[in-house]
């Protein structure tokens, strides 16, 4: 069984190393690639970084450029408006000469010329007697110097404002024949418009393709003046730009620990960022260099080193490593240490009920054994008694024959208390005694005992001190069982002490107890053997005191009947120098 359970103990030890060292390896291999990962992360940001350092450059650059040319494009768009206003102005300044002109012919030619409505002049050719009444209004010499001021006035205003018609109605009296006319101006020359035409073309002709112009340099701007990539390219060559300069702490503890978490790896770590061709560390969190153990320490190179002078080295180290992989493995280390416990449990209580049978049969062995030898003295001693009576010559004498009688008498009375004891304790374990609990005075059962026990001790030249002071000295219990049960502590006081017996009995009362010590100066009992003393069959056997008389059957007695009756017992003892045997009861007024 011994070498099975250590096998057994064995296989379970050798499958938690391999399992250990499995996880381990599994452990090693994620926080590799979670090193890879980052460094990788660490260039692509970089390479991001300087991307859009540059690229911002260059947006910024984009946007003043399109906002000054902008600007241009509006300035040249308010000069082209201004110009245009200009042009406009001289254009109507030429028509309104033109208009003025041909106005100042027509009133050199014509008398009383005035300029009328178009509501007028067609009056005029619709209705003849309005019209007589019209005609007649041009006659009046006040007419013509006010009209030529207003109209001259009226007609330009129109013509800035655009609400000049397409052609001006004179009514007038012909110098010769002295009749009225119509007389009907255009206030537009055919020649100026075509002439204003062509102007307003080439001028906007000329507007649209320096606009265009404009357009097309402002377009050329969403094309970058330089190469992006090849800028941040020649920016990440550049060797004599320090680590710090390229990574942050802060970020890079954030990557490892992104990393870590997406491969299940939550344990504490530390990490370093050093020069790769120098001792020299950069920098390093929560701890120098000289805390990052190299058993538990993982390295990495985290740039290219064509692209700088000094790749640079990161470590992460795992303080607490062991504890990490060991907690991935709590469900195997708990279901295996279950498993060894109930193995173990198993195999102590085998071989703890191996042992305490194999006590038990050699206590058993021994108490037939007493048993045997008990009973064959006395069986021995009244056959030889009885024979002797038979024997003729002794019947003559009477004082033989009544000593003969004796000795049958009491070898059976002894014999008859062996098997008493033997049937009481039996009793006491199948509960077949019933105990008659009543007052007793166990004071005077003390002095009842040893009165019935002189003579034994008598024999045996014991001395018996009584120090019977418990007042008061009535217990509730059955008297005949605490007869018993003192008279037994007392044999065992006689039959364990060497040469010549010393006891006291003692009886006091202390806290509402009731306390019964019996003492004597015997061989003692060691603390091992007081661990058993009130199991059934044990018996002291320390030297030539194994053959003392007994079953092993007075002390577990004793205990029992303590039990019943509420009491409670104790037993001091030291080896060679006596021991005392403590009872207590509750006290009964």
């Amino acid at each position: 069984m011994t070498a099975s359970i250590l096998g057994v103990l064995s296989m379970q030890l050798y499958y938690i190393r391999e399992g250990y060292n499995l996880k381990k390896q599994l452990f090693e291999q994620n926080v590799n690639e979670a090193l890879n990962a980052v460094v990788n992360r660490v260039q692509k940001r970089t390479v991001i970084n300087q991307y859009k350092k540059y690229d911002d450059k260059a947006e910024a650059y984009k946007e003043r450029k399109l906002r000054e040319k902008t600007d241009n494009i509006i300035a040249f768009k308010e000069h082209f408006k201004a110009t245009e206003e200009i042009r406009k102005r001289k254009q109507l300044e030429k028509s309104f000469a033109y208009l003025y002109f041909q106005d100042s012919v027509i009133r050199k030619t014509f008398l009383n010329p005035r300029i009328i409505t178009e509501e007028e002049f067609n009056l005029l050719n619709n209705n003849p007697l309005e019209a007589n009444q019209l005609n007649n209004s041009i006659y009046g010499n006040n007419v013509l110097n006010r009209q030529i001021t207003l109209n001259i006035r009226k007609q330009k205003i129109e013509m800035m404002q655009g609400r000049l018609p397409d052609t001006l109605r004179y009514l007038a009296l012909e110098s010769n024949s002295i009749q009225p006319r119509i007389i009907s101006l255009p206030t537009r020359d055919e020649d100026l418009t075509k002439r204003f035409a062509v102007e307003d073309a080439i001028e906007e002709k000329k507007y649209q393709q320096q606009l265009d112009a404009l357009f097309i340099d402002s377009a050329g701007l969403n094309n970058k003046n330089y190469n992006l990539v090849a800028d941040v390219a020649k920016e990440m060559k550049m060797a004599n730009i320090p680590l710090q300069k390229r990574i942050d702490k802060n970020t890079l503890d954030t990557l490892i620990k992104s990393e870590l978490n997406n491969r299940n790896i939550f344990t504490p770590y530390l990490f370093s960022l050093s020069l790769a061709k120098k001792d020299s560390v950069i920098f390093a969190f929560e701890t120098g260099k000289e805390a990052l153990d190299k058993k538990n320490t993982y390295k990495a190179i985290l740039f290219n080193a064509d692209m700088i002078k000094d790749p640079g080295i990161l470590s992460i180290n795992f303080p607490n490593r062991r504890t990490a992989i060991i907690s991935t493995m709590s469900f195997n280390l708990l279901s295996s240490l279950l498993l060894l416990v109930v193995l173990v449990f198993v195999f102590t209580y085998t071989m703890n009920a191996i042992i305490t049978q194999k006590k038990l049969s050699e206590m058993k062995n021994d108490f037939i054994n007493n048993m045997t030898h008990e009973f064959k003295t006395p069986v021995a001693t009244i056959m030889l008694a009885s024979e002797a009576l038979k024997d003729p010559d002794l019947n003559p004498d009477k004082t033989k024959i009544t000593k003969l009688a004796n000795i049958i008498f009491d070898e059976n009375v002894r014999l008859s208390n062996h098997i008493e004891r033997v049937l009481n304790v039996a009793k006491i374990e199948n509960k077949e005694i019933t105990f008659v609990l009543q007052p007793v005075d166990i004071n005077e059962v003390i002095k009842s005992v040893a009165l019935s026990m002189d003579l034994s001790l008598k024999n045996k030249n014991s001395k018996l001190i009584l120090n019977l002071d418990a007042r008061p000295s009535y217990i509730l219990g059955d008297e005949l069982q605490m007869s018993d049960m003192i008279y037994n502590l007392l044999d065992n006081a006689i039959k364990y002490s060497q040469d010549e017996p010393h006891i006291t009995i003692n009886t006091f009362t202390q806290r509402n107890k009731l306390v019964l010590q019996v003492t004597d100066q015997g061989i003692g009992i060691t603390k091992e053997q007081i661990k058993h003393i009130f199991d059934q069959f044990y018996r002291v056997s320390t030297g030539n005191l194994h053959n003392v008389k007994g079953f092993g059957l007075g002390l577990n007695y004793v205990q029992k009947i303590v039990s019943q009756m509420n009491g409670d017992i104790k037993v001091f003892s030291e080896k060679d120098k006596g021991s005392t045997f403590e009872i207590s009861f509750p006290v009964r007024n």
